[in-house]
């Protein structure tokens, strides 16, 4: 669509600064030469404070990476790894894969789905339940929190605190948007969505046994794909793809039509590592 924003990444958004910032984290918002970047410092045992970049510096980033000004660990979006070693970093961890799904007209977005999505799709229309959708309200204690709490220590996974999305809702008003699936009133399943800057996040999905059973969540995450599109929104990026311990999960957010976008690994700059990193051979990153 003519006049979309490029899509920002949510750890470099400003609504997640404001949101960060209601939760005392200590983020700071940085610019330099013609680039802007969002880092949050961290003390690492036995290195001291580190500045933490994710996904980030927006803009073309060379000179950034050539020149950190002190301790930086960055999880990269862009730069290649012969990049990075050129400019002194090194690697620490490999890289992640996350799912990012291109938004366009409903036809478009129907069309790109895989069969078995939009067959589960059909049925769950099919299912007689009710979606709502309204701006999540700025209560930690709220029930899509606490049951998003409960599904990741039941499943063991970690991701963002639930405490973020409402503070995310506090400090940017329309910004945390929430889709229930319900029958006679009960809420079956809910999802949340963080906007962003030409962007969405899916955030939260939590669906209980009869969610599960109509097929809840598709539903939910089909209509939140068609409001997104419908609000200019160039892309949906759906989280990581975890093929290993997930990958019914990773299915799932493919069978969208999601492109499978492998991010940049995570490195560190350090001035006494950084004539070593650029000997590093090719194998090691």
């Amino acid at each position: 669509m003519a006049g979309m924003t490029p899509p920002v990444p949510l750890q470099q958004s400003r609504a997640f600064v404001r949101a960060a910032r209601r939760l005392a984290w200590p983020v700071h918002e940085r610019a330099a030469a013609g680039l802007r970047w969002v880092e949050t410092r961290r003390t690492l045992p036995g290195m001291g404070a580190v500045a933490l970049v994710s996904r980030g510096p927006l803009g073309a980033a060379a000179d950034w990476l050539a020149a950190p000004g002190g301790l930086k660990v960055l999880n990269a979006d862009g730069p290649d790894p012969a990049t990075l070693r050129a400019a002194g970093w090194w690697p620490l961890l490999t890289p992640g894969t996350v799912a990012l799904l291109p938004l366009g007209d409903a036809d478009s977005l129907r069309a790109g789905l895989s069969g078995k999505w939009r067959n589960r799709l059909a049925r769950a229309e099919e299912a007689g339940m009710r979606v709502t959708r309204r701006p999540l309200p700025p209560d930690p204690d709220h029930w899509v929190l606490a049951a998003e709490a409960r599904q990741a220590r039941a499943r063991g996974y970690r991701g963002w605190p639930p405490r973020l999305a409402a503070a995310y809702a506090a400090a940017t008003p329309g910004g945390a948007q929430l889709f229930v699936a319900e029958r006679a009133g009960v809420p079956l399943a809910g999802l949340v969505l963080l906007v962003h800057e030409g962007s969405a996040t899916w955030q939260i999905g939590v669906s209980g046994p009869e969610g599960r059973q109509a097929g809840a969540m598709p539903l939910l995450l089909w209509r939140a794909m068609l409001w997104a599109a419908a609000r200019g929104l160039a892309q949906l990026d759906l989280g990581t793809l975890n093929t290993d311990d997930a990958p019914g999960l990773a299915r799932f957010k493919l069978g969208t039509g999601a492109r499978a976008h492998r991010l940049g690994g995570t490195w560190l700059h350090a001035g006494a590592l950084a004539p070593l990193a650029r000997r590093l051979p090719r194998a090691w990153t």
